[in-house]
């Protein structure tokens, strides 16, 4: 396996990085289909009301349109996370709009929200979860208000967590309508939602994480999650360009809203002086090893002023054991990786499990105790 990724990622590098990328879905959607190994207990996660085999999960923007979800659970990862969906499609900003900044083991992108919209990835959601009932059910369903055809498992197991990522139309009238139709959408095929106001390649979407406007999101969300068929968690996911008063904003507004949870965070318009590639002055999102620093003290700051509401799912420049059990440290009780895959590639899975489970093992103590233990000195960095 080893030997077929190293030939895989030499021809991908030929390749822009977009081209890249639609390449790597396709060739998952020939992966075979299997159950990855089982994952040791001691790596098992309870957030959210769901049950995680492990904390590592896949962030959205790789598979923009859920054509690979079971693929991806097959490479170990304890949940994935589909989109950024929008209401209709959209081919989002025009190209090229990705780069690899290889010298900084990161990526910059703007693609804004090129997706194929609800109705598309609904349809291979759906087809998914019939298949899995049809060849591991011994029971299976109808639910008063199944699209027709749609089987609901009575037993989920092995279906896997999937996170739907929403978005809004570049162009919508309004935007918060768009995520309230994502949540009805997608209700019965979710296993949680993460609204997305953080993205900074839709012109104003970040306007979304003011007060008034954030109060209203999620006043109008979490009220057509009460009234879907299915109640799943709503998760916030957040930038990592703000102002302590905007921080202290935000999560008074999530915590008065009562949601379940926040991502944090998304990719920087900030550009650290320490790059060095020469494609670092293009515009868009920054991602990969230059955000850790940045990301993980936004994380701890989260940590702290959440006072143990929710639990956070900590994003950015996470691309070794060591720099997964920081994030955990500064307080994020699960995990997501993009940017680092395209470096390291899915061996990196792994080795983040095993060197959690090394430290786990070292200091005699569980992945709970370590959540938030150094958010403190990751705030003040």
């Amino acid at each position: 396996m080893t030997i077929v990724y190293k030939i895989g990622a030499a021809l991908l590098r030929r390749l822009d990085a977009e081209a890249a990328h639609r390449a790597t879905i396709t060739a998952l959607k020939f992966l075979p289909s299997r159950a990855p190994a089982p994952d040791d207990p001691r790596l098992a996660v309870q957030a959210f009301g769901l049950d995680f085999p492990n904390p590592i999960g896949l962030a959205a923007g790789f598979d923009k349109n859920a054509e690979v979800a079971s693929a991806r659970h097959s490479l170990g990862f304890g949940f994935v996370e589909v989109g950024t969906l929008t209401p209709l499609p959209q081919p989002g900003n025009p190209r090229p709009r990705a780069y690899r900044l290889s010298e900084d083991r990161a990526v910059i992108n703007r693609y804004g929200f090129n997706n194929d919209g609800h109705a598309a990835a609904l349809a291979r959601l759906q087809r998914r979860a019939a298949r899995h009932c049809e060849e591991h059910c011994y029971e299976a369903i109808q639910g008063p208000r199944a699209t027709p055809g749609l089987l609901r498992c009575a037993r989920n197991d092995g279906l896997g967590i999937v996170g739907v990522n929403l978005g809004a139309n570049k162009d919508s009238e309004d935007r918060i309508a768009d995520y309230v139709a994502g949540v009805r959408a997608f209700a019965d095929v979710a296993s949680y939602f993460a609204i997305n106001v953080s993205s900074p390649n839709t012109p104003g979407l970040r306007d979304l994480q003011e007060p008034d406007a954030l109060g209203e999101l999620l006043a109008r969300v979490m009220e057509a999650r009460e009234r879907a068929a299915t109640r799943r968690p709503v998760l916030l996911k957040i930038a990592p360009d703000l102002t302590l008063t905007q921080l202290d904003a935000i999560v008074r507004v999530a915590r008065e809203a009562r949601i379940d949870g926040m991502i944090v965070a998304n990719t920087t318009l900030a550009r650290p002086a320490s790059l060095r590639s020469k494609l670092a002055s293009e515009s868009g999102g920054l991602s990969g090893a230059p955000l850790f620093e940045l990301s993980t003290r936004i994380l701890a700051r989260t940590f702290l002023r959440v006072e143990g509401q929710f639990p956070l799912i900590g994003v950015g420049g996470i691309d070794s054991p060591e720099a997964a059990l920081a994030k955990i440290e500064a307080g994020a009780t699960l995990l997501q990786l993009y940017t680092a895959l395209v470096y390291e590639g899915p061996g990196l899975i792994g080795r983040i499990k095993r060197g959690a489970l090394a430290r786990l093992e070292q200091e005699q103590t569980t992945l709970k105790a370590l959540v938030g233990r150094r958010a403190a000195a990751f705030a003040r960095e």
